[in-house]
């Protein structure tokens, strides 16, 4: 099986006491394919120093994670828009609308959003959404930019039905990790009624690690635990939600 970790920070501080340990009990439990996304300039080089490291397992993604939006944003885009430009990509990310610690930056937060999903597309490449407390301002942004080479992921999704099937309108993927572990994650509830060729698989490590390590730090190996859960609720073996998540993820990435 090669299972594929669509989004995980892996350069995160958290792993600066076993990152190499951490890794390999990941590539032991056959996740073997990576994908590293972007916060801000500051976290460049390490992200550069993964991939080094492991060149045939870390996929990079480039962009402005929206807490990261402040008042040097503009110096922060013009840096995403460099790095676009020297080296190869494999999504424009993670952007979005985050108004769970922000609402005051939100008219930039939404310029920024738009900006680098115009970017996305000028590279043809795939976007990777953060959505937090922002539903309705993500879709307005995204309603403006439907076209058929927007695409993406939208990455942790913690969403209604109704709300699922509106993303996957705009080309997204469900990307779904450790909330849908959760027995207040809701999103068991009803995603079998999302046909499995919609959703990859993703940690979000060290963030939203799944049960039973809820609370603790994440990383790619408990992605898993994940694994199960999809098996319990799509009633199919783990293979198959394998084999079916990491084809949506090459459909994506491009890899």
């Amino acid at each position: 099986m090669i299972i594929t970790d669509t989004h995980t920070h892996l350069y995160s501080e958290a792993f600066d006491e076993d990152r190499k340990d951490m890794i390999q009990r990941a590539l032991d439990a056959n996740v073997s394919r990576f994908f590293i996304p972007a916060i801000d300039s500051s976290h460049t080089e390490a992200m550069l120093q993964l991939e080094t490291d492991y060149p045939d397992s870390m996929f990079l993604m480039m962009g402005l994670h929206p807490t990261s939006v402040k008042d040097n944003y503009k110096d922060e885009l013009l840096h995403v828009e460099d790095m676009l430009a020297q080296r190869q990509f494999y999504a424009v990310g993670e952007i979005g609308i985050d108004l769970y610690w922000d609402t005051a930056t939100l008219d930039i937060q939404k310029e920024a959003f738009k900006h680098q999903i115009q970017l996305a597309k000028q590279y043809k490449l795939p976007i990777v959404i953060h959505c937090r407390e922002a539903f309705d301002e993500i879709f307005e942004v995204l309603e403006t930019e439907k076209s058929d080479d927007l695409f993406g992921i939208f990455h942790c999704f913690t969403g209604s039905l109704e709300q699922a099937h509106k993303a996957i309108s705009y080309n997204m993927k469900l990307g779904i990790g450790g909330v849908a572990t959760f027995k207040n994650g809701k999103i068991d509830q009803f995603l079998n009624q999302i046909d499995l060729k919609h959703i990859v698989l993703e940690t979000d490590s060290p963030y939203l690690a799944p049960k039973p390590y809820r609370g603790k730090r994440n990383e790619s190996s408990y992605i898993t635990k994940v694994l199960e859960k999809l098996s319990e609720i799509y009633a199919v073996s783990e293979e198959k939600i394998v084999e079916i998540t990491t084809q949506n993820s090459k459909e994506i990435f491009s890899i």
